[in-house]
């Protein structure tokens, strides 16, 4: 993350993004499959390599689906997409597997309030009662407790773009995205947002 001025000279947040290039590899009836990253032929299984070769495109080391819908007539098999599809000003939403944090109460995991603080009480951060009791016999399922915290796909929605660099394929969103240093994050546009058109 850094830093960066907008247009009225607040300061302002962003992370920085190395976006693309991705190839188009395949074009189906409601999505566009795309590669990432070339990787060496002995990284990639054979009938990956097949196709990559049946295309006459280097091997990825990353394959996605993505919803073509609004522009797969705009675009062919073998095509190049960089940052330039993307505008200042516009909003995205962006799709990552969240930081990790391993197993943690629920304080934390659900924001519990927690139990009374003073001396008298001998538990403070502990659940408490399941309602588990004669009436329903059991623990329902999705309930909020002690559990394994993060590392799950998660999407931030409707962030905007506030510098496009298409010399160096890297975008500056405000705030932040879902994910560690290095992770691999989907980028599309809003769903919630529409983007102007220009």
């Amino acid at each position: 993350m850094t830093q960066v001025y907008d247009d009225n000279g607040n300061v302002v947040a962003v992370t920085a993004i190395s976006a693309g290039p991705c190839v188009v590899l395949g074009i189906t009836a409601k999505n566009i499959r795309l590669g990432y990253e070339d990787v060496k032929e002995g990284k990639v299984r054979k009938p990956q390599l097949g196709m990559f070769k049946k295309l006459n495109i280097a091997p990825k080391r990353v394959i996605r689906e993505i919803d073509g819908r609004p522009v797969a007539a705009d675009i062919k098999v073998g095509q190049e997409l960089n940052v330039s599809i993307f505008k200042s000003g516009n909003f995205v939403d962006a799709t990552g597997i969240s930081i990790g944090k391993g197993f943690q109460g629920g304080m934390k995991r659900w924001n519990w309030h927690g139990q009374p603080a003073a001396h008298g009480s001998m538990q403070h951060r502990q659940p408490g009662s399941i309602g588990s009791n004669t009436t329903p016999g059991r623990t329902f399922k999705g309930k909020h407790m002690p559990g394994h915290l993060g590392n799950e796909q998660v999407t931030v929605q409707n962030i905007r773009i506030m510098r496009v660099d298409a010399q160096n394929n890297i975008l500056l969103l405000k705030g932040q995205v879902p994910g560690h240093k290095k992770s691999l994050i989907i980028i599309r546009d809003a769903k919630k947002k529409p983007s102007k058109k220009s």
